[in-house]
C-alpha cells in the first residue's frame, strides 16, 4: 500500500524561498532601480545630485560612440550565433556518431578554454595577434606569405571580425556540451532507423537532430545573445576599444564614462539603456524560435 506524501505547510515553503528571493532583490532588483533613479541626475560623485529628468536619455540617444558600440555588440553576436554554435553543432554532431573514440577527453579538451579567465584568453590571443613577434605572423613568414603578415589589432576596417575570434573560440566548447545533452535526449532507435533507410551523417543530422533539439539551439542562442551583448573582458584585454573606437562595445563606453569621465548619471542611464537592448534583441529572437513551432502546432489542430 501506497503511502500518503507529506506535503509541508506553505509558511515551510516560504521559509525556504525567502532567502533566495531577498538575495535576488538585493543583488538584481535594487541596483536596477538605483540606476534608474541616478540616471535622472547630473552627478559626478560625491553628495551633490542635480535632478535633470530625462536629459541624459536624450543624450544618449544623440550619442554616436555609444550607437557605434551598439552596433559592434550585434557584429559580435551575429558571428558567435554562426560560430559558437555552428561549430558546436557540428561537433556535438560527430561526437554523437558511433566510430568516434575517446568522447570524454574530446569533450573536456573542448570544454577547457570555457573555463579559463576571459582576460587571460584576450591577453594570449593578442600576443598570437602580435606584429613583430606574434605566433600567426610568425607562421606566416615561415610559409613565405610574408606579405600576408598584418598588425591584426590596428586595422579598424577588420577589428571586429579579428577580437570575435578568441570569443568564438572560448565558447564552443560550452554550447557544445548544452548540445550534446540534448541530443542524447534523442532516442537512438530513430538514427538505427535512419540509417538502415539509408541517410548519411549530413542526413541524419539535419533532417533528425537538428529539428529535434530546436529547444535546446533556442536556449543557446538566448544564451549566445546575453552573453555578447554584455561582451566586456576580451575587448578591454585586447584593443581596450581601439584603435580610436573602432573596436568599443556598449560595456566598453559604460565603462570609460562611469569610471575615467566619472559622469555615473549619464552611465546609470547607458546601463539601462543597454538592458533594454539587449533584452529586446533576446526577445526578438525568442519570437523567431518560437514561430516554426507555432505553424506546426497549427497544422497539427
Amino acid at each position: 500500500m501506497q503511502k500518503d506524501v507529506i506535503q509541508p505547510k506553505s509558511w515551510v515553503l516560504g521559509a525556504c524561498i525567502l532567502p533566495g528571493i531577498a538575495w535576488y532583490v538585493y543583488v538584481v532588483i535594487l541596483p536596477m532601480i538605483t540606476a534608474m533613479r541616478n540616471s535622472l541626475y547630473n552627478w559626478s560623485g560625491g553628495p551633490k545630485m542635480t535632478y535633470i529628468g530625462f536629459k541624459n536619455y536624450q543624450f544618449l540617444m544623440r550619442d554616436s560612440i555609444f550607437w557605434q558600440a551598439f552596433r559592434n555588440n550585434l557584429t559580435i553576436t551575429l558571428l558567435s550565433l554562426i560560430g559558437q554554435i555552428g561549430f558546436a553543432f557540428i561537433l556535438s554532431s560527430l561526437l554523437a556518431m558511433r566510430f568516434v573514440r575517446l568522447k570524454r577527453l574530446h569533450r573536456t579538451v573542448a570544454y577547457f578554454p570555457s573555463t579559463v579567465s576571459a582576460v587571460v584568453v584576450g591577453y594570449v590571443w593578442s600576443v598570437i595577434f602580435n606584429y613583430d613577434s606574434g605566433l600567426l605572423n610568425s607562421l606566416l613568414r615561415a610559409v613565405g606569405l610574408e606579405s600576408w603578415a598584418s598588425p591584426w589589432l590596428d586595422i579598424p576596417s577588420s577589428i571586429m571580425y579579428v577580437v570575435s575570434i578568441p570569443i568564438i573560440w572560448q565558447y564552443i566548447g560550452y554550447y557544445m556540451i548544452i548540445i550534446l545533452a540534448g541530443i542524447s535526449s534523442i532516442d537512438q532507435e530513430v538514427y538505427d532507423m535512419a540509417e538502415i533507410d539509408g541517410a548519411n551523417g549530413v542526413q541524419r543530422a539535419l533532417k533528425i537532430t537538428l529539428p529535434l533539439i530546436k529547444g535546446t539551439l533556442g536556449v543557446c542562442v538566448m544564451l549566445c545573445i546575453s552573453g555578447n551583448m554584455r561582451i566586456f573582458d576580451h575587448i578591454y584585454s585586447l584593443t581596450g576599444g581601439g584603435p580610436g573606437n573602432s573596436s568599443i562595445v556598449m560595456a566598453m563606453h559604460a565603462y570609460k564614462t562611469t569610471f575615467i569621465k566619472s559622469q555615473f548619471g549619464y552611465a546609470s542611464a547607458m546601463s539601462f539603456g543597454i538592458m533594454v537592448l539587449s533584452l529586446s534583441l533576446i526577445m526578438f529572437s525568442r519570437v523567431l524560435i518560437q514561430q516554426p513551432w507555432r505553424k506546426e502546432a497549427a497544422i497539427d489542430a
